[in-house]
């Protein structure tokens, strides 16, 4: 696998000040309210939820001119790309929810252009999505569908 040319950060560091808990465990009674930090925050679980899962991390919030990858990861000899959206409620459906066709489109672009920029070398790619919801002193609940669009 090549390395990127320029250093990065630990892909597993929390990318705010708040540590999400692992699942089966209360969110705080205050969890981020501002949007930006709550979908921070339902990344840094996610990501956390992988690692535990067995996949290694190799890269976040990778971004170019298609748009971003929430959660770069490897599964074996197959190169993730995970869409993350968090939520507070089901009020508009479940949070993999929305993710609909055109998301998963872009996905596959930026897909394309990780391979082309990265050139991981793995065989095989898949897009999956994570879905995080957040509820007010409930435990986090997490939802993972794999190969999303195949």
């Amino acid at each position: 696998m090549t390395r990127p040319s320029r250093p990065q950060a630990d892909p597993v560091a929390p990318s705010g000040s708040i540590d999400p808990p692992l699942p089966g465990t209360r969110c705080p009674p205050g969890p981020p309210t501002d949007r930006a930090a709550l979908g921070r925050w339902g990344e840094d679980l996610a990501a956390r939820y992988l690692s535990e899962a067995g996949l290694v991390l190799v890269e976040r919030n990778w971004h170019c001119r298609h748009g971003e990858v929430d959660i770069v990861a490897r599964d074996g000899d197959c190169l993730v790309i995970c869409e993350v959206k968090t939520r507070r409620t089901r009020r508009f459906g479940e949070p993999v929810e929305a993710v609909r066709h055109d998301k998963v489109l872009r996905l596959r672009r930026l897909a394309t252009a990780y391979l082309a920029e990265r050139r991981p070398g793995l065989p095989l790619v898949r897009i999956d999505v994570i879905g995080v919801l957040v509820p007010l002193g409930g435990p986090p609940e997490i939802r993972h569908v794999r190969g999303v669009g195949s």
